[in-house]
Order: structure tokens, then sequence, then C-alpha cells
């Protein structure tokens, strides 16, 4: 399908459910709190990255390419002002987030892939959007990394934090188990960035690169908050070993040190699995699922999933939902929600009513997950 051809099935919206009144196909999944419906938001995109929902109902979509749309009472509107993305490989325009305050400061932030010197590196920076929803103003670059060549493992997601700072996870570049790059505090790649709104540091660590909060990541596509305003993020592995890790401020998550998985040759990584003065993963994957987009579910619809912590996987077909207060071997118990929609999904959000929002790379699509006969 062409990508300047969005398909209309999104009903005028409200500020709550963009799916009110839709007459779409659906299709119906048992899962663990009982039957749940997967319909139709929209379709017709290309390489859909991440969505992010404004207080008035209207959403914003990401395509790798670099393409930024915002989806209004079923319209599709193309948004200048975007940067220039390096969209080769993993690279292009990445995560969007849309901060508390928007209505007041309709600040849009979004983070890309740049070409900087020696090649490209990830980036993120923000923009007003206009007040006829056409245009980015005024886009600035905030943060960037050092130029490496390539187009792999970019990251990236931004998380807003309870005080309004903002974090942005970054990944290694694919520097692979010889390549220190994510060991090394001067350097971005393998860390979360943690800056205040103004894009100055809003964590400083002595003998750490301004702005980095932590090390040690291999490649972190999923980033939320929990219930009690902690940073949690989900992370590739090599070849098992992906992991689900709570972060803090000035702590080393190991990569690529210690790893519950094997390099793609079948060579160890690293040390083994543990190391002091490296944290241990919350919960890992042992064969790796590739996991993306990441929230911690309020319950708002599915009371019997607060607190779960769900994600994409982008090589396997299905969303993942994992229970906190069951804990495995391998760190908490995982349901997984398959159907012919969770084909590659990349972005997993909660939407203002509390339905799940996840975007299918394979399918091009956004798809919405409630309970049946929810508005």
């Amino acid at each position: 399908m062409s990508r300047t051809r969005i398909s209309a099935l999104i009903a005028p919206v409200s500020a709550l459910a963009l799916m009110t009144g839709i007459a779409a196909a659906q299709t119906t999944v048992d899962t663990s709190a009982g039957p749940m419906q997967i319909s139709v938001v929209a379709s017709g995109f290309d390489e859909p990255w991440a969505v992010g929902f404004l207080p008035d109902g209207a959403v914003m979509v990401t395509e790798r390419a670099g393409r930024l749309l915002l989806l209004r009472d079923g319209e599709p509107t193309d948004i200048t002002g975007v940067p220039e993305v390096y969209a080769e490989g993993q690279g292009g325009l990445l995560d969007v987030m849309i901060p508390r305050d928007f209505a007041q400061s309709r600040e849009v932030w979004l983070t890309y892939s740049a070409s900087v010197d020696g090649g490209a590196a990830t980036a993120v920076g923000k923009g007003r959007l206009s007040d006829d929803g056409s245009a980015l103003e005024g886009f600035d670059m905030l943060y960037v990394g050092d130029g490496m060549s390539g187009g792999r493992h970019f990251g990236s997601r931004i998380v807003e934090a309870q005080d309004g700072t903002v974090f942005i996870t970054t990944g290694d570049r694919g520097t692979g188990p010889a390549g220190m790059q994510a060991q090394n505090p001067q350097t971005v790649e393998g860390s979360v960035i943690h800056l205040n709104r103004d894009g100055s540091t809003a964590t400083t660590i002595e003998g750490w690169r301004r702005g980095i909060y932590s090390i040690g990541h291999r490649n972190a596509q999923g980033a939320t908050l929990g219930p009690d305003g902690a940073l949690w993020l989900v992370e590739h592995g090599a070849q098992g070993g992906d992991e689900v890790n709570r972060v803090e401020a000035g702590k080393n998550y190991g990569w690529p040190v210690i790893s519950y998985g094997v390099n793609y040759n079948g060579a160890s990584i690293g040390e083994g699995q543990e190391r002091d003065g490296m944290e241990q993963p919350a919960h890992y994957w042992d064969p790796s699922i590739a996991p993306s987009g990441m929230i911690v579910y309020s319950g708002a619809l599915v009371p019997e999933w607060a607190g779960d912590i769900f994600t994409g996987s982008l090589n396997t077909s299905f969303l993942s939902r994992l229970d906190p207060d069951t804990p495995t071997e391998t760190g908490f118990a995982e349901e997984r929600i398959e159907s012919a929609e969770t084909a590659r999904v990349r972005d997993v959000r909660e939407a203002p009513d509390g339905s799940i929002w996840f975007v299918s790379v394979i399918e091009g699509a956004i798809y919405r997950l409630a309970p049946e006969n929810a508005s």
C-alpha cells in the first residue's frame, strides 16, 4: 500500500477513545482476563515506529523513513518541520513523546538517528506543534551521541519522568561483545540519558558524560514509568538474553560484560551472567523475543492486569504480558497474547481510555486491545 495513503478507519475522535463507532474488522482472542477484542485503529503505514496521544484525542505516528503524521477525526495529516533523519538500517525517525503539559506547551519530543561527523548517532529534540497541527515549529536538537558507522542499534525511547524531566534510551550501535562503548560512561552508546525540558543536564555523575544516567545497556527499544515513578526498560540481548531492567541513576546493567545470552556464532559473551558492581535484570528471555515498546498497565479497563508489564516482540508474533507478582526462574510469569495482528510489534501504549494500543510493522497498522464490548 502506498505510504501516502492511510486507510480512513478512524471515526470522529473523542478525548478518550478514537475507536468509538468504528465499523472495522475485529478479532477476538482468549486471555487470562477473558476474551479481548483486537480492532484496527488505522492502517496503510510504511514501517510505523511509535504513537503518542494528544489531549484532544488526536494521535501522532512516526514512520521510520522520516514521516510524522497526525491522525484527527479520521484524517491523516503530514506534519512538516520534522528533522532530517538518517534512514538507513535500523535508523530513522523513532520515538515520539507528548508531555503532560502539552495543552499549555504544545511541545513534541522526537528521537531519531542523525547524520553527524563520523557517521550517524541517536539524537533527541523537540518542537512546538503549530496551532493547526500542520507543522513542528522551531525544532531544536537537544542532545546527540558521537557519530559511528553502520545502521544498527540506535534505541530509542523517550519517557517523561514524574517531575517533568525526560529519559532517553540509546543503543550500543551494534558494537557487539567486543566493543566496550556501553561500559564507558564518557560515551553515549548503550546508556540512558536524563535531561531537563530545556535540554540541560538533569543528572550529573562525577566522571560521567553530561546527562548520562545509567550504562551497560545493549539496545533498549521499550521504556516506561512504574507506578512508583521508577524507570523501567526492555532491551535486546544477542542470541537470548533480552532483559527487563528497573533503572537507577549511576548503575551499570552489564552489557557486554555479563549477559544471559550468547553471541550469534554461539560463542559466550563477556564473563558470564554475574559480576560485582553490575545489576541483574528483573526478567530475561532465552531464547530472545526482541522486545520493543513497553507499558506498565494501570488496570483501568482490565483490573486483573494492573501493574503488569506489556511489551511487543519483533522476531515473533505476540504481545508479552509479564506479571511481577508471580516470580519464576527467569523473573516474572509470562502470558503471550497472539493473533494475526500481532506480527512484529514495535510499540505498545496505554490509551487514555485504558485500552492497549500496539503497532505492527508487518501489517503497517495500529491496533487496539480491549475487553469485549468496551467502549
